[in-house]
């Protein structure tokens, strides 16, 4: 079995919306859950053995991507920007069940690189903080001290909604990721303040115009946590061949979403997407980007996944998928878990 880091995940929503309906969080990750795709056993059955988990901001209206046209194509509207003061009550919460998860021994929350490899080399799943959407962030950076304090090594300035640091591209195709401004004047101050502390910038959201401006102003890899490669599927998430082009001249790194909108040629929401879609998107960006520059980054209970994974149980059937695709050891070892620690050891200073 190939260990696999992962690149993003929405585990602590699930978990944070399953203890408002009544259940605890530790138990559901430590004992295992019917719903999702992540917890302990279904981690260890498909040797997922560490992620990015984000504190994710759910909007006011539950998300759903807008029905396609007779031509095929769609354009979500953007979700309404949200007030600081409930975001930030709510990232707390889900930070709050990071540490109890760790507390417990349902997994280790880490904020190095050795820690990792330690909790990798012990079978405890290694979970490290991300926010994805910065709407809990004050734009004088307090609430960013205390939450790397934290324990929180990663973030995304923005999601698919503009905030205080930037602007957000939509869930649309075909669209290009050239949808709007860049970032505002503090998202400049965060992305300086993030280079200061150590903390991953993720473009994965980011408009074309933020992602230049980042790459202008950060001195880290250019990373896009959970995104795939726009030549293939045109959906405005998807990163063009320009941008993949900066991010192997800074040796940075793209995580393969496994969002099926984000794998197939026709951009639909259907789970019935074949594996050899996303080896596909391996295979562009490993051409476009060299095989040090290639990790994954799955979304997992994020979106909707190939039903030949179904779950974080499932990892391995691409990893598989990827060895009969000519992928050697080195190589697998690279894009599952490697690369990933080698931009880390870089952005956190070690």
């Amino acid at each position: 079995m190939n260990l696999v880091f992962d690149g993003h995940n929405d585990v602590l929503l699930r978990l944070w919306r399953g203890r408002h309906a009544g259940s605890d969080p530790v138990v559901e990750f430590s004992e295992g859950a019917r719903e999702g795709h992540i917890d302990g056993p279904r981690a260890r059955a498909g040797g997922l053995t560490g992620g990015l988990c984000a504190i994710y901001i759910p909007s006011m209206k539950e998300f759903a991507l807008q029905e396609a046209g007779p031509d095929g194509h769609y354009n979500t509207p953007m979700e309404a920007p949200l007030q600081r003061g409930s975001s930030l009550d709510i990232a707390l919460d889900m930070a709050a069940i990071a540490l109890r998860l760790d507390r417990a021994g349902a997994w280790r929350l880490c904020r190095s690189t050795g820690e990792i490899r330690n909790a990798m080399r012990d079978g405890v799943f290694a979970a490290v903080l991300h926010m994805e959407g910065c709407e809990a962030i004050d734009a004088e950076l307090v609430a960013l001290e205390v939450f790397h304090a934290a324990g929180l090594r990663s973030l995304g300035p923005v999601w698919s909604r503009h905030n205080i640091f930037g602007h957000g591209v939509p869930f649309a195709y075909p669209m290009s990721p050239d949808t709007g401004p860049g970032l505002t004047d503090v998202g400049f101050d965060l992305v300086r303040a993030c280079n200061r502390l150590g903390i991953v910038i993720d473009l994965a959201h980011i408009t074309e115009k933020g992602f230049w401006d980042v790459a202008k102003t950060s001195d880290q890899p250019l990373v896009a946590s959970h995104s795939n490669a726009h030549a293939l599927t045109p959906v405005a998430r998807n990163l063009t061949d320009r941008q993949l082009d900066a991010i192997r001249e800074r040796r940075g790194l793209v995580g393969l979403n496994y969002a099926v909108t984000m794998l197939r040629p026709d951009a639909r929401d259907n789970p019935d997407t074949p594996l050899s879609d996303m080896v596909r998107h391996i295979d562009y960006l490993v051409e476009r980007m060299g095989i040090d520059c290639v990790a994954l980054g799955s979304d997992f209970d994020g979106a909707t996944i190939p039903a030949a994974i179904g779950d974080a149980s499932g990892n391995q059937m691409l990893v598989d998928a990827l060895s009969n695709a000519g992928y050697d050891d080195d190589a697998l070892a690279k894009i599952c878990r490697e690369n990933w620690l080698r931009i880390f050891a870089s952005a956190w200073h070690e």
